[in-house]
């Protein structure tokens, strides 16, 4: 009755944590005496503190493998023996780039047309190219959400477009340098 309450009394550490814990000499003031009070008393605490003292001698008795003074040397130049491979310049075909490319300015292309061809170039007067875009209605043309959509992922396409662009000229410019 009295290990029960011993060994609930530090929480829901186990009996072989403060065991280690015990040979390890980390446990705390506290918990010391009540660990030899089980230790004395407690079959299970005392088994296991033996398994747990053997393991820990075992441990400290084996010497560490240290490998040879030039072993880092040794694996690197095995590895510069093999013919590796070298890193290709893209991982993705330049005509899907390409094709990327010219999709957008085909796009843009034609919302300019599109929106060209919303003006009315027949008014007579003082109406300037700026007023005249002014007129342009987008609204029924940007009210549909699967226009949106698209547009959105268009967006997103060529912002990776124009990441690759640039991150292919720092590398030409690092290479130069």
């Amino acid at each position: 009755m009295n290990t029960k309450f011993n060994h609930s009394h530090s929480g829901d550490r186990g009996i072989e944590e403060r065991l280690w814990d015990y040979i390890d000499g980390t446990s705390s003031a506290n918990e010391t005496p009540g660990i030899e009070k089980l230790l004395e008393s407690n079959i299970e605490w005392k088994t296991k503190y033996h398994e747990l003292l053997e393991a820990h001698q075992l441990m400290q008795s084996v010497e560490l493998e240290s490998p040879s003074m030039r072993f880092s040397k040794n694996v690197m130049e095995e590895i510069a023996k093999l013919h590796i491979a070298p890193a290709t310049k893209t991982y993705i075909n330049k005509r899907i780039i390409w094709g990327i490319g010219i999709f957008f300015i085909t796009l843009i292309i034609g919302f300019l047309v599109y929106g060209f061809g919303q003006i009315d170039w027949n008014v007579k007067g003082d109406s300037t190219i700026t007023e005249n875009l002014n007129k342009i209605n987008l609204s029924k043309f940007f009210n549909n959400t699967w226009v949106n959509v698209f547009m959105m992922i268009n967006v997103v396409l060529g912002l990776f477009l124009l990441d690759n662009y640039f991150s292919n000229k720092r590398k030409v410019l690092h290479k130069d340098a």
